[in-house]
């Protein structure tokens, strides 16, 4: 019976050491409230308007029909550069790739704060790129 308890305290005593041992780079913390969210230059309107302009329809989507919303995650710096771009969600064809691209190729964003007044902070930012043909390229 004893020996049961010991390995019980024993194994309850290294369950609260290994979860001591975690580290700083290792614990992610979740904002859920942001007082200020990052925004483009001009506002969102203008972020639309520099994602017509800039957006190349991929080659293999015109000849495959394809058409959909890409959906593509990024980081919006302290500094309001814009970084890693990745797809969430993606319709093939090239989409996926040219909405990244068009994203990285941003001018910077004014950044976001947790607080009014308060200090830049890094966000994420979840952003739909529509593809949608116009009516001569459809078949």
């Amino acid at each position: 019976m004893k020996k049961a308890i010991v390995l019980i305290a024993l194994a309850i005593f290294c369950s609260g050491y290994t979860i001591a041992q975690t580290t700083e780079e290792e614990v992610v913390e979740l904002i859920n409230y942001v007082e200020k969210q990052p925004e483009f230059p001009g506002g969102t309107d203008s972020m639309f308007a520099f994602i017509q302009r800039n957006i190349r329809y991929p080659e293999e989507a015109k000849r495959s029909g394809i058409e959909g919303r890409v959906f593509v995650t990024f980081v919006v710096e302290k500094d309001g550069q814009v970084s890693d771009a990745k797809i969430l969600r993606d319709i093939g064809g090239g989409c996926g790739e040219e909405a990244i691209r068009v994203v990285n190729i941003m001018p910077k964003w004014k950044p976001g704060s947790l607080r009014i007044g308060g200090e830049p902070a890094r966000m994420q930012f979840n952003l739909p790129v529509m593809f949608k043909l116009k009516k001569e390229d459809k078949k």
